[in-house]
């Protein structure tokens, strides 16, 4: 069961979850404008003044958005969670915590002067043959490095608690962070040696070739897990947060732990469904991972099942009666509440297209098609942000001594209702036009002529409309975020952390033994990897071991 005698974060811990929040929602500003840009690029209506590149902006986006954004945001919210439930960081750690901040500062600041420089348009993915300057993979280097530094800050608390408080189960919240930053370290160890051991030293110029299949098997060694990454803290908001908001309590301590082991353990070994389509690894290996990446749909469906019994458990105790009379019984009016539950509603079809993606079939109707990049603003810009929005709400406020005002309250739900809006028009009309074989990544002027032929323009301009909406989404967050951390009145905002349920079962010790569950991973990643590795190698076009570079 749940003890928590902690209910404020400490204020020196504030500080550095605040400095994380900072560099995330300035993050959100600039890849939200470029994300604007880009939609109107695509829609053929418009062009990028001043000389600046499609593919300068594409990458700026998706490096701000989808590494800067949520890595710092997922950080700061992690330390803060670790401080209310585990109790203030020591102040080692929180050393230590700091220097994990300014190495991924400066990391995230050496790799977005070479974007805007034009020097490292090189996309989120940063695939070779394209080629980006040093200091952009310097920078990358950093901002991994940083954040192992911080996740071993976090690691830290966690030892600490279970030294002083023995045969005792961890705080839930803080047992979801350790296995978060795990997955974290473990995932990142791929991304690391591509760009140390293969994407710097060609950069540099000391060696000439490189092995693109290695290359790419190492980004989505760490590509996939990385979506779990983000995913995790929304689902530490939607397990512990969301049941004391609506005023009910968590379904099954139990539960929660065991689907984020199965995320850990089944989301690292399955990088190769993102390369199906790719030569030089044998089908029985992808076929192996297909399998291993339709098994994380169990802990998807255990999270599904645990959220919807706590609502209805929480709508039976105010007296719901028939089979859905418990929605009633929801605070509709908290956007604490509001803004994350929309998330939780574009998972349902966000999840439904990533099994199309896994799929071996099916892949191939959508692969490489802006189908991709709608799953993708589905699962992350919309599942994952939303809910980070939502916990920035009341986070924010609880980290500067504000409240979350009435005003500022009505306001979040407007920008949750915008951005589904937006996302609807966006995200709908990626998916629609992919199936049709409209490419991803690719401006308007790159493919005008098809995009005529096989009538794509009207599915290019609903999403400049999406995007549109999104930008003003994004411009209205910003508000309430600044507001909440500088102009909101002065008081006392409460980190809303749940009670276990009664009825529920005890915690088994078992969750806390990470030799076994550590071990399992390294098993199933080692089984997943080390032969296709082998292959690769072994098979490598003879005299350079790599591909020439055209």
């Amino acid at each position: 069961m749940l003890n928590q005698t902690i209910n404020k974060v400490d204020p020196r811990d504030a500080k550095l979850s605040m400095a994380h929040f900072y560099v995330a929602f300035t993050a959100l500003a600039l890849g939200g404008l470029a994300g604007l840009l880009q939609v109107l690029v695509r829609s053929g209506k418009w062009q990028l003044p001043f000389g600046i590149g499609y593919y300068q902006v594409l990458t700026v986006h998706g490096v701000l958005l989808g590494l800067v954004l949520t890595t710092f945001f997922i950080l700061g919210f992690q330390f803060a969670a670790v401080s209310r439930t585990a109790g203030a960081l020591s102040n080692g750690a929180r050393k230590t915590g700091w220097i994990g901040f300014w190495l991924m500062t400066l990391g995230t600041a050496m790799a977005a002067t070479m974007i805007l420089l034009n020097e490292a348009s090189v996309l989120f993915t940063f695939y070779a043959p394209l080629q980006a300057h040093p200091i952009f993979y310097i920078g990358l280097t950093l901002v991994v490095v940083g954040s192992w530094v911080a996740g071993s800050a976090m690691i830290s608390n966690y030892i600490k608690w279970r030294r002083n408080n023995p045969g005792k189960v961890s705080p839930l919240l803080t047992f979801m962070v350790v296995v978060n930053t795990v997955l974290w370290i473990v995932a990142t160890i791929g991304v690391a040696a591509t760009v140390l051991l293969q994407m710097l030293p060609w950069s540099l110029g000391w060696v000439d070739t490189i092995d693109v299949l290695v290359s790419r098997t190492l980004f989505w060694y760490f590509g996939h897990p990385l979506v779990y990454f983000w995913l995790l803290p929304a689902y530490m908001c939607w397990y512990v947060v969301i049941p004391k908001i609506i005023g009910g309590k968590i379904f099954s301590d139990s539960l929660s732990r065991m689907s984020f082991i199965l995320f850990l353990l089944f989301s690292i070994p399955v990088g190769f469904h993102h390369q199906l389509m790719e030569p030089g690894i044998d089908p029985a290996w992808k076929f192996l991972q297909v399998i291993l990446t339709f098994l994380v749909v169990i802990p998807s469906l255990m999270t599904a099942f645990s959220l919807f019994g706590t609502f209805e458990m929480y709508g039976r105790s105010k007296g719901a009666t028939g089979l859905f009379g418990w929605i009633k019984k929801l605070p509709w009016g908290d956007a604490r509440f509001v803004v994350p539950f929309i998330g939780m509603l574009a998972f349902i079809p966000a999840g439904a297209g990533g099994m199309v993606n896994a799929s071996h079939q099916l892949n191939q109707v959508v692969h490489n098609t802006i189908w991709v990049t709608g799953h993708f603003h589905l699962t992350l810009a919309t599942s994952v942000v939303l809910t980070f929005f939502g916990i920035s709400y009341w986070l924010v406020p609880h980290l500067t001594g504000r409240v979350l005002t009435k005003q500022m309250n009505k306001l979040a739900i407007i920008q949750a209702i915008v951005w589904a809006v937006g996302m609807s028009f966006m995200s709908g009309a990626m998916h629609a036009v992919g199936l049709l074989g409209a490419p991803r990544r690719s401006s308007f002027s790159t493919y005008g002529e098809a995009a005529q032929a096989h009538d794509w323009i009207p599915y290019q301009i609903a999403q400049a409309v999406g995007g549109s909406i999104l930008f003003i989404g994004i411009i209205l967050v910003l508000y309430i975020f600044v507001n909440l951390a500088f102009f909101a009145p002065k008081g006392e905002q409460e980190f809303p952390v749940g009670e276990v349920a009664d009825q529920a079962e005890k915690t088994p010790m078992v969750f806390e033994n990470w030799k076994l569950w550590l071990g399992i991973t390294v098993v199933l990643i080692l089984f997943a990897y080390t032969i296709p590795f082998i292959d690769m190698i072994q098979n490598a076009p003879p005299g350079s071991k790599g591909y020439k570079l055209w």
